[in-house]
């Protein structure tokens, strides 16, 4: 049985039982990891997050919320919620939304989000230094199967975007939102080398002058 004194939070999957899960997550030391159950395992993240992973994830966020704004998109996102499925599958991205009807049918006083009773989100974000493969891998396949529709992993090292189409049995990349209609994922690799260069503000009114142009054409 793993316990909180034996477990190794190191971003290792280890095999657990949902309960023994439950348990580990529940202990004030793992208040602030990041928390995922998938095929009888749990993974917890602890690492301290870098700066570049952090104003990565913001830049993503502001550019998800510039597009909502320019396109008149009704639109909910979510930082490091907590989505499920209870005895199979648990899962916090770092970033998650919402679109259209669906960005309204959450309560807004929900702690996690009971994939039993509410629908999975449209997006699912994870922005990745030191789990690259993770992400690209097992974590896929966990969305595939919670019924993410669109998921994106933002490769900071390289700044990309490398977004997927989801499926049931499967994913294949795409160059083109499908959740966010018509949102050139390139444009975003773009921005994300900028705001090597430059501060967000500027690089988010960049961004929103790009929508908006789009928008007209």
């Amino acid at each position: 049985m793993n316990t909180p004194q034996t477990l190794t939070p190191s971003g290792i999957w280890t095999a657990t039982s949902w309960p023994e899960y439950l348990q580990i997550i529940e202990q004030p030391a793992y208040a602030k990891a990041k928390a995922y159950y998938y095929r009888d395992s749990m993974r917890l993240e602890m690492l301290p997050v870098g700066f570049d992973h952090s104003i990565d994830h913001g830049l993503v966020a502001l550019a998800i919320n510039l597009f909502g704004m320019a396109r008149g998109l009704q639109l909910v996102l979510a930082d490091n919620c907590s989505y499920r499925k209870t005895g199979v599958r648990e899962c916090q991205p770092d970033l998650s939304c919402y679109v259209g009807d669906r960005a309204q049918q959450i309560p807004k006083e929900t702690t996690i989000v009971d994939l039993d009773r509410y629908p999975a989100p449209d997006l699912a974000v994870e922005i990745a230094k030191t789990s690259l493969l993770d992400d690209l891998g097992i974590k896929r396949s966990l969305y595939e199967e919670i019924g993410v529709h669109e998921y994106w992993v933002v490769d900071v090292q390289k700044a990309q975007v490398i977004a997927y189409h989801m499926q049931p049995q499967g994913s294949h990349r795409i160059e083109t939102s499908e959740v966010l209609p018509q949102l050139s994922i390139a444009l975003l690799d773009e921005a994300l080398k900028k705001s090597r260069d430059t501060d967000q503000s500027t690089v988010g009114r960049w961004l929103m002058a790009q929508f908006q142009t789009a928008s007209k054409s």
